[in-house]
């Protein structure tokens, strides 16, 4: 069954986390991939993230796929008990995922049962692809990518930082071009998105 907990900013919604997972977090390992961020300026939010999963009592594996072996990829994924992907560019993330077929794996992983924790871009790519996000994420730095096809875990479109700077007008343009197309879930950056199985809902801090 699939169990996902797909936030814009993972710090400001992490204390409803533990009831989510609804297991012992103290001690358990998390995979941390922080790849989206690679390209960014400005990338607070993965220290943010750690700090947050820290204060759980969980253990932060930091895996970043564009400098890492498959077989250390695989072993790294398969073996710690859940994943986190941070924001960044959803593209490049996209195009390490597949060059690497990280994609595949975490399909997989979360096929199997394990709890994954999407960011903003971490969010963004378990929709069905991800051309809804050119608005807000540079395509242009991720020049391997010729394929938008993204993971498909879900079938909705998680728009990330509704109505937060500084993303408040990117998010009203994708709305507004892609509104009446896709099945698209605006959050804020104080709600998650909570997956068990096909139904999700969405939560407010």
């Amino acid at each position: 069954m699939k169990r996902l907990f797909l936030s814009s900013s993972f710090a400001d919604v992490f204390r409803l986390f533990p009831d989510f997972a609804k297991t012992e977090l103290k001690g358990k390992k998390v995979t941390f991939i922080p790849t989206a961020s690679i390209p960014e300026k400005m990338i607070f939010y993965v220290a943010s993230g750690k700090k947050a999963l820290e204060k759980l009592g969980m253990t932060v594996d930091v895996l970043d796929i564009s400098k890492t072996a498959g077989k250390v990829i695989t072993s790294k994924l398969q073996d710690n008990d859940c994943i986190y992907v941070t924001g960044g560019n959803t593209f490049f993330l996209l195009q390490e995922m597949k060059r690497t077929c990280t994609d595949k794996i975490i399909a997989d992983q979360i096929h199997s049962g394990k709890i994954y924790i999407g960011e903003s871009a971490g969010s963004a790519v378990l929709s069905p692809d991800i051309e809804y996000v050119k608005e807000m994420d540079d395509y242009k730095k991720a020049p391997e990518l010729n394929d938008l096809s993204a993971l498909s875990i879900v079938n909705f479109y998680t728009v990330p930082h509704h109505s937060n700077f500084p993303f408040k007008k990117a998010v009203e343009k994708i709305i507004a071009q892609y509104g009446s197309k896709l099945k698209l879930v605006p959050i804020s950056n104080s709600q998650v998105i909570t997956v068990n199985g096909e139904q999700f809902e969405i939560r407010q801090k």
